[in-house]
């Protein structure tokens, strides 16, 4: 009797400790995700700063609209608290604008041999590359905890837990067309 006790409360410890792996996995998932999207964030804003010189460097040779300022203003603020899916928003915005900003480029010729202003654009290509590999890890992670939360067994300690899915980072306008830099 005393070994079928001891086998019983073993097994016991076993699916607890079971139970706490699944459950440290959920978090540690988590966690990187946040700190992913927290690289992400600072990317974006990077890039954002980027635009903003741009936009100082281009001033100068072409009246650029005052309301492409504040919405490059406005998205550089946003950008901290963004969630996934406001991310997509600013991704999508902030390609708009800086396409219309290369747009303006192109119609100057001395602009596009101003050394400032072709280093800016090897700064943004480089942070354009940041944010696809940050995408990319984030979006990695998300599927192994999204995973995690519709297979058995984990899915239901994820449910006891109260956690709900991922959202993917999506940047459809980055799939379908990158920036062009080139002058």
């Amino acid at each position: 009797m005393l070994i079928v006790i001891g086998v019983i409360v073993l097994v016991l410890i076993g699916i607890v400790l079971w139970a706490i792996g699944i459950y440290n996995r959920f978090y540690t998932l988590k966690n990187s995700s946040e700190a992913t999207l927290g690289q992400i964030r600072v990317a974006m804003k990077k890039r954002l700063d980027m635009i903003d010189q741009l936009l100082g460097a281009v001033k100068s040779y072409a009246k650029f609209e005052k309301e492409t300022l504040e919405k490059v203003t406005a998205m550089r603020a946003s950008v901290a608290t963004a969630g996934p899916g406001d991310l997509n928003k600013v991704e999508a915005e902030s390609r708009s604008i800086f396409g219309r900003l290369l747009a303006v480029a192109e119609s100057y010729p001395d602009l596009k041999t101003n050394t400032t202003v072709m280093n800016l654009m090897g700064s943004v290509r480089e942070i354009e590359d940041e944010i696809a590999r940050q995408r990319y890890t984030y979006n990695n992670i998300s599927q192994e905890f999204n995973t995690m939360m519709d297979t058995i067994p984990s899915n239901f300690i994820g449910r006891l837990m109260g956690l709900i899915k991922l959202e993917y980072l999506q940047f459809e306008e980055a799939i379908k067309t990158a920036p062009k830099i080139e002058f």
